[in-house]
C-alpha cells in the first residue's frame, strides 16, 4: 500500500499512513535589512533569488541521519546541500544576517584516512553510506551560484526513505547564500530540468505514493517579517483542508518548469491579452511579470520605484484593484491584501510584490511565486502532466 506524504511546512510522524512534516516560512530578509537601515547610517542589500519570504522544509540525510533545512523549490529540479568542508562565511552563514548554516559532514575519520588514499575511493564518512564521485557540478541562480561535486547518499523525507538519492555537495557558494538561512535546495521541478541529469527526490519517491502528484499550499500573515509556520506540502494526494475541493487543471506547455500557458492579464484598466508561458515557483517570493505589465501595474496603483530598495511602493491602507490572470479560460484573482505588503518602509508605505522579469524574449515571461501560490493551492500531476489551481485558505486574512 504506497503512502500518502504531507510536508506541513516539515517533522515527521512516522506512526500513521499519513506523515506530516513541518516546514517553515523565514523571516523577510528584504525587511530585515530595511528595518536594519532605519536604525543605522549605512545598510547593505543582497539581490537575492528569493526576495522576501524562504520556504523551508527539514530532511535527513545520510547515515545516521544528518538534520538540513532546505528551500523546498518548485522552480527547480536539484538537491543540494552545503559541505562543512567549506569555511567562509557564505557556507557558515554571515554573522550580520543572524543565521547560521547546519553543513552536512562528509569527512572521513582520521582512522580511514590512509586507507581511503591508498584505495582512491571514499570508504567511510560521517555518513556511512556516503559515496562522493568526482563529477563536478554548479548550479546558477540570478544572484549567484553554488559549486562541488556530484554524490549520493540516503535521503529521508518525512519518513519516506530512499537510499541512493543523488545530490549536489557545494563546497562553494556565492556571498548572498550567506545572508539567508536554507542549507541548501530541495528543487521539485522535473527531471529535465535537474543538472547533470540528476533524478529529483520527489521523482525517486513516486512509487511511495498513492498518487503521483503534491500540492502545495502556503500560508499567509499579515506580517512577512514574523517567522511562522510557513504551509503544507501534500505529496500524493489533495490537501482537502486547506484548500477548495474544487481544483482547475491546465496542460502542461513544458516538463521542465511547472511551466503552463497563460492568456491575458489585467488590472484597474491596464488589461493585455498576449499569449505567453508562466511558471509557478515556490523558490520566488513575487511575481515576475514583463515590462509592460509591471508599467501596467504601477500605473494603475499609483505606485513609485524605490530606487534605495529596488522595490515598487503604494501606500499602505490605499484601495487597489485584483490582479487578474487567464488561465485555460478562467479568470483568478489575486487581491490587494496579497500584493501590497508591509516590509516596515515606513512613511505608510508598502511594497508591490512585482519585478521586472528580464529573459530577452527567451523561455517564460511571468514567474508565478509566493504571492500567486498563497492565493490558490498548487496541485502539480506528475501523472497526466498538469498543475491545478485551488483557491487556498487562510486564517489571517
Amino acid at each position: 500500500m504506497r503512502t500518502t506524504l504531507l510536508l506541513l511546512a516539515l517533522i515527521g510522524l512516522s506512526s500513521s499512513v499519513v506523515v506530516k512534516q513541518d516546514a517553515r516560512k523565514s523571516a523577510s530578509l528584504r525587511a530585515k535589512l530595511i528595518n536594519a537601515a532605519a536604525n543605522s547610517a549605512v545598510a547593505s542589500q543582497p539581490f537575492i533569488d528569493y526576495y522576501d519570504e524562504i520556504y523551508l522544509g527539514d530532511i535527513g540525510l545520510g547515515t545516521p541521519y544528518q538534520n538540513l533545512s532546505v528551500v523546498l523549490d518548485t522552480g527547480s529540479s536539484n538537491l543540494w546541500v552545503i559541505d562543512k568542508a567549506c569555511t567562509t562565511t557564505a557556507c557558515k552563514g554571515d554573522p550580520s544576517s543572524g543565521y547560521s548554516h547546519h553543513q552536512f559532514d562528509t569527512t572521513v575519520p582520521k582512522m580511514f584516512a590512509v586507507v581511503y588514499h591508498v584505495l582512491s575511493r571514499p570508504i567511510c564518512s560521517k555518513s556511512s553510506t556516503f559515496v562522493k564521485s568526482s563529477q563536478p557540478f554548479v548550479i546558477f541562480y540570478g544572484s549567484g551560484d553554488c559549486r562541488g561535486n556530484i554524490a549520493t547518499d540516503v535521503l529521508n523525507l518525512a519518513g519516506l526513505v530512499y537510499k541512493t538519492q543523488g545530490l549536489g555537495v557545494a563546497t562553494t557558494i556565492s556571498s548572498t547564500f550567506g545572508y539567508q538561512p536554507e542549507d541548501g535546495v530541495l528543487g521539485l521541478g522535473w527531471p529535465a530540468l535537474a543538472v547533470d541529469d540528476v533524478t529529483p527526490p520527489v521523482f525517486n519517491l513516486l512509487d511511495q505514493l498513492d498518487q503521483p502528484l503534491f500540492t502545495v499550499w502556503l500560508d499567509r500573515h499579515v506580517k512577512p517579517s514574523q517567522a511562522k509556520l510557513g504551509g503544507l506540502i501534500t505529496y500524493g494526494a489533495l490537501d482537502k483542508v486547506n484548500c477548495d475541493a474544487h481544483v482547475d487543471y491546465v496542460t502542461l506547455s513544458s516538463q521542465t518548469y511547472w511551466q503552463f500557458p497563460l492568456s491575458g492579464f489585467s488590472i484597474g484598466t491596464f488589461a493585455s491579452n498576449a499569449q505567453a508561458d508562466a511558471i509557478s515557483s515556490s523558490g520566488v517570493s513575487w511575481i515576475g511579470a514583463p515590462a509592460s505589465a509591471v508599467q501596467g501595474i504601477a500605473q494603475t496603483t499609483g505606485a513609485k520605484f524605490d530606487w534605495f530598495n529596488q522595490l515598487y511602493t503604494v501606500k499602505c491602507k490605499g484601495s487597489y484593484p485584483d490582479m487578474v490572470f487567464t488561465i485555460g479560460g478562467r479568470a483568478y484573482n489575486i487581491p490587494s491584501s496579497e500584493y501590497v505588503i508591509d516590509l516596515g518602509l515606513g512613511g505608510g508605505n508598502c511594497a508591490l510584490t512585482v519585478f521586472e522579469q528580464l529573459g530577452g524574449g527567451f523561455g517564460a515571461a511571468w514567474t508565478l511565486g509566493d504571492t500567486w501560490i498563497r492565493t490558490y493551492c498548487q496541485i502539480h500531476d506528475v501523472g497526466q502532466g498538469r498543475i491545478g489551481f485551488a483557491r487556498a485558505h487562510h486564517s489571517e486574512i
